[in-house]
């Protein structure tokens, strides 16, 4: 899409450059918690909550955040990362979200191209067995046609016929023997915990306070309406006062609805969907390639990132812990049979060197299959004027923010309008993809997770070049980013680092544990934590891990 030239600079895209690092310390946002009343208290720090706290905070409303785990710890880390309309909501026939989700895509591609990146789609097209035939191909191409006119055009690129050997360059090893060409389409990807922290930052940024390991544990009402919350956090219980609490928990929301209301009546039906990642020598692709899977409706994605590809999804109801979410032996060997079925590939589980599992929280009744549930959001007020916010999609979550903070303002009887729309996040502002990714080396691999706050990591380099060396052999991320993290980033501990932060529990699960020592040295010397609790730390995420891989190859020798 192109932008017509600015006749003067825009006053959102001044506010959001920084010309120092933006120092979170924790026990300053504790204080800050604790010493004063806020309009708006944002409970959850998913991508929803952050957005909320953003839009506050940038209306002018004095905003606290806070997040009993870390930031984007639940679903929002585990995603499909994709910041797309969803051709499949077309064939549900919801084309208003479509139009509003592809809306919000190319904001999300203005304000934060360091982290929301074009990515090609292709749809091969088999003699039998595949996503659609050759005989519905021409009617499926209709449906990319109202895909583009309802707002896919503006990414810049319409859909497209491929022939077979265009989508082999693509896919090489796709089986050849049923492949008849290919439609191609383009969406975006997204590192989706580095967005919802980056999210957070901003609206700290703004003057909003963000705070992880913060647990709220009940409201405070006075008058029959919800005036606050008491949130414990690192051993202390704090009394936050605030104009209005809003509950952004996601599948947890119902919990807290029960503490302002008791005959509240659970309306959020989890849904888990899980991601495998395997080795991109062992199944050589670009963009997205989406197969069937054999017997199953649902389409599967595999999906390149870097040296990896993330092979999703599956979309069952679940009813178990919401607090231990893993991938089982099943759904990987589901997500296998479907990429073997696709690719003459032979992947087995001695292949898989990542997996996540997550959990959407929709709305409806029990009835149906998880997979025809709307994914439109829903944002309610109780009799006790607690707000919350449920459903919804990673690309609507600036949309959603917004909504909620205008019923917010309902409840405090203010008005003030929503900046967010042009809101550059932190590191957004001036950010080219293009030519950091031409320039390649360093600044390509720190600029698509920092953008121009690489910068910052630069200077933190030049005052000690020990912190330009990776964490571990074979890694890519460097001693540099474990340091902003806990300077600039509120990380805690090991888990945060390499869970969230960099990614590598996910793309290099095994790579990750030799690196946690070296995590745990780099946030002892930052935080000044004891060797006691830095060997704690890294015990615990080697546990983690072991559990994550125990429960994945359950049975297997």
């Amino acid at each position: 899409m192109i932008r017509l030239p600015e006749r003067r600079p825009r006053s959102e895209t001044r506010s959001a450059i920084r010309r120092t690092p933006l120092r979170l310390n924790r026990q300053a946002q504790i204080e800050r918690l604790a010493s004063r009343s806020v309009d708006v208290l944002v409970v959850g720090g998913g991508v929803t909550g952050c957005y909320t706290a953003l839009d506050a905070a940038a209306r002018g409303l004095s905003v606290a955040l806070v997040e009993r785990d870390d930031f984007a710890s639940g679903t929002s880390s585990k995603s499909s990362k994709m910041v797309h309309g969803g051709l499949r909501y077309i064939e549900q026939g919801n084309l208003p979200l479509v139009r509003r989700s592809l809306l919000e895509r190319q904001r999300f591609r203005r304000n934060a191209p360091h982290l929301v990146r074009r990515l090609p789609f292709v749809l091969p097209i088999l003699t039998h067995d595949g996503v659609f035939d050759a005989r519905i191909a021409k009617a499926f191409e209709g449906l990319l046609w109202t895909y583009d006119l309802a707002g896919g055009w503006r990414i810049g690129r319409l859909h497209q016929r491929l022939s077979a050997s265009e989508v082999l360059a693509r896919a090489p090893r796709l089986r050849a023997d049923r492949l008849r060409g290919g439609l191609l389409y383009y969406d975006s990807r997204a590192d989706d915990a580095r967005l919802t922290l980056t999210i957070a930052r901003t609206a700290a940024h703004f003057g909003a306070t963000v705070l992880n390991g913060a647990a709220c544990r009940e409201l405070v009402k006075e008058g029959g309406r919800v005036r606050g919350a008491r949130v414990e956090v690192d051993g202390r219980t704090v009394e936050v006062r605030a104009g209005v609490v809003v509950n952004a928990t996601g599948v947890w929301s119902d919990t807290l609805d029960a503490y302002s209301d008791a005959a509240h009546r659970p309306r959020v039906r989890p849904a888990k969907g899980v991601h495998i990642v395997v080795p991109w020598t062992r199944l050589p692709v670009d963009g997205t390639v989406t197969v069937p899977v054999p017997g199953r409706a649902r389409r599967a994605t595999c999906t390149r990132w870097g040296d990896v590809v993330v092979i999703g999804t599956t979309d069952t109801d679940y009813d178990g812990s919401l607090e231990e979410v893993l991938c089982t032996r099943e759904e990987m060997r589901y997500l296998l049979d479907g990429a073997n079925t696709a690719f003459d590939a032979n992947l087995s589980p001695d292949d898989v060197v990542g997996s996540m599992a997550g959990l959407r929280p929709l709305v409806g009744s029990k009835e149906g299959a998880t997979l025809d549930m709307s994914r439109d959001h829903r944002i309610s007020t109780d009799a006790n004027g607690l707000v919350t916010v449920t459903g919804g999609k990673l690309t609507t979550s600036r949309h959603m923010g917004e909504l909620v903070i205008d019923e917010a303002l309902r409840v405090l009887g203010r008005r003030a309008r929503c900046r967010t729309a042009r809101l550059p996040l932190l590191g957004g502002a001036g950010y080219d993809a293009e030519a950091t990714t031409a320039t390649g080396g360093l600044g390509a691999h720190l600029g698509e997770r920092y953008g121009t706050e690489t910068r910052f990591l630069a200077d933190l380099i030049a005052e000690d070049p020990a912190l330009a060396e990776p964490v571990v052999e074979g890694s890519e991320h460097l001693r540099a980013e474990v340091v902003y993290a806990a300077r600039c980033e509120l990380a805690r501990n090991v888990d945060d680092v390499l869970s969230r932060r960099t990614r590598m529990r996910l793309f290099a699960r095994d790579l990750s544990v030799k690196a946690a020592p070296e995590v745990g040295r780099l946030l002892q010397r930052e935080l000044g934590l004891s060797d006691h609790e830095v060997a704690r730390q890294v015990e615990d995420y080697v546990r983690g891990v072991d559990r994550e891989k125990s429960v994945l190859m359950e049975g297997l020798s």
